[in-house]
């Protein structure tokens, strides 16, 4: 019987039109974490040219250098975060546009420059959620940009490359479901996962998935020396999780802890199996799903990964130990939460939608 596996399209299959000039990018919300990654990757991008860098939170304020709001960029760029102004980000000065900025922003942003025939990826929640609903409940704020949120395509290369492609919009994933949904999206579309037993996440992030306000739980005394769990069963990336994973709230449990590290995201998965599998048939099922996905390396030798062999790295790596006689499996995925889990992925969408190798500039 053919699975979903099956039907997956390879980037090989993928062939969008070559641009035949750089192509022009704009990063709003430069100051933040996730906006100093995008400005490294795409300084080194062979095929784009930085035309705009701009923060939100600097209303009225002189420009500023990058080096400033990011010590280890310096020599990168020359260009100024401005304050945010998007009234020249037209076709005539920029292609692609990256939000990086809060949730609201983005709401607001989005719709007006789509409307001016700019594409856009988002790296902000605004638009990931599929019903308009849950925004008010998980995010506080009321959703009115239906149409555009209808338009949206969720920005996960590996499950959804052939749609980002043609996308006009992409909602970044979240730091925490890339993770999760990496590791359980090929136990789920081969159905050998026993989804009635339940399926626990519990996941460890470093202090920059919290972004870069000054928060007091996130000062480093309060940090260093620690570990603790925060938002159970409220967590925002909680809805994501079961949209994509298509599974059910009572299904599924989620607890994020907080580490005392500046990036990476370990996540572990506890999953009782439908029916009996061997080491050789787990294997080939994450092989099958990720053939082609040049980010995600599979682990075949029965170790697993860790946060320092993804950090300051693209890429997603997964590992699994299973226990065939009482039909459990225990799947360990690894990121940088800053990089798969943010800006990099950001940098992969924007490869696809504009027809470049996937991991172009992400090696």
């Amino acid at each position: 019987m053919a699975t979903a596996v099956d039907e997956k399209v390879l980037p090989a299959e993928v062939k969008p039109p070559q641009p035949e000039r750089p192509v022009r990018v704009a990063v709003l919300g430069a100051t933040g974490y996730a906006g100093g990654e995008l400005v490294a990757i795409l300084a080194r991008h062979p095929a784009v040219k930085l035309t705009h860098l701009m923060s939100s939170g600097r209303s009225g304020s002189e420009p500023m250098l990058v080096v400033e709001a990011h010590a280890a960029l310096r020599g990168v760029s020359t260009l100024p975060i401005r304050s945010l102004d998007t009234e020249h980000l037209t076709p005539h000065t920029v292609d692609v546009v990256f939000l990086a900025t809060p949730h609201e922003v983005s709401h607001d942003l989005a719709p007006a420059l789509l409307a001016r025939g700019l594409r856009v990826v988002d790296l902000s929640a605004a638009f990931r959620l599929k019903d308009r609903a849950a925004y008010a409940g998980w995010y506080g704020f009321e959703h009115h940009a239906g149409e555009v949120l209808a338009e949206a395509v969720y920005g996960l290369p590996e499950l959804n490359r052939e749609a980002i492609c043609a996308a006009r919009l992409v909602a970044n994933p979240g730091c925490y479901p890339t993770a999760a949904i990496l590791a359980l999206a090929p136990l789920l579309r081969a159905g050998v996962a026993d989804v009635a037993a339940g399926i626990v996440c519990d996941a460890k992030s470093g202090t920059t998935g919290a972004g870069r306000s000054l928060r007091d739980d996130l000062l480093f005394s309060n940090v260093t020396e620690n570990c603790r769990a925060y938002s159970i069963f409220k967590h925002r990336h909680v809805p994501e999780m079961l949209q994509e994973l298509r599974l059910r709230e009572e299904s599924f449990v989620f607890t994020p802890h907080l580490l005392p590290l500046a990036r990476g995201i370990l996540s572990t998965h506890y999953v009782r199996l439908a029916r009996t599998c061997d080491r050789e048939e787990m294997t080939q099922i994450y092989r099958k799903f990720y053939f082609g996905s040049s980010l995600v390396r599979i682990y075949e030798d029965g170790k697993l990964p860790e946060v320092r062999a993804v950090a300051h790295t693209q890429h997603a790596d997964i590992g699994f130990v299973l226990d065939s006689a009482c039909h459990r499996l225990v799947v360990v995925s690894a990121i940088d939460n800053l990089g798969k889990g943010a800006a990099g992925q950001a940098v992969q969408n924007m490869n696809l939608m504009m027809g470049f190798k996937e991991d172009t500039a992400l090696g």
